[in-house]
């Protein structure tokens, strides 16, 4: 059976202001109605990042937005979340972000078979000069496919 994948949120920020390298996929630890604003899109990465503390990662900045029909159990919306991934692979990340300068940030959300996941990558920081190469590349791919498209 195929896993239906349904993406709430994708992080532009990120790969505009990072070179993503290596991506994983994992859970998230959540409350009450979160899973409900999260189907409903209700999610924002704005300023968030991704800290590994004693050995489990937490996601810090994140908003999600009280479920409108929720009740009084609601939770602080921006309250930092437990990441869900195995031990092996929090210590490989943690010896890449102590030692060869990597940092780590979410880049998409989506549903998985009715769960929420969080993909997150590590990533290096670009250059002013690195965001302005790539703007000039998508602007040429952008020109070049207009032009096939008005030849043919």
């Amino acid at each position: 059976m195929k896993d239906k994948e349904k993406t709430v949120v994708f992080n532009r920020r990120a790969t505009h202001d990072y070179f993503l390298e290596e991506k994983y996929e994992c859970g998230l630890v959540l409350t009450g109605t979160e899973i409900k604003s999260i189907r409903d899109g209700r999610v924002q990465f704005k300023d968030s990042y991704i800290s590994i503390i004693k050995g489990e990662a937490w996601i810090k900045g994140m908003h999600i937005s009280p479920y409108r029909f929720g009740n009084i159990f609601n939770v602080d919306e921006e309250r930092d979340r437990k990441l869900l991934m195995h031990k092996y692979e929090i210590r490989k990340i943690y010896q890449k972000v102590k030692t060869k300068g990597y940092t780590l940030v979410p880049v998409r959300m989506y549903l998985k078979n009715g769960k929420a996941k969080l993909e997150i990558a590590l990533a290096k920081g670009k250059n002013l000069y690195d965001k302005r190469e790539t703007s000039k590349l998508r602007d040429a791919k952008r020109e070049m496919a207009k032009a096939i498209k008005y030849k043919g």
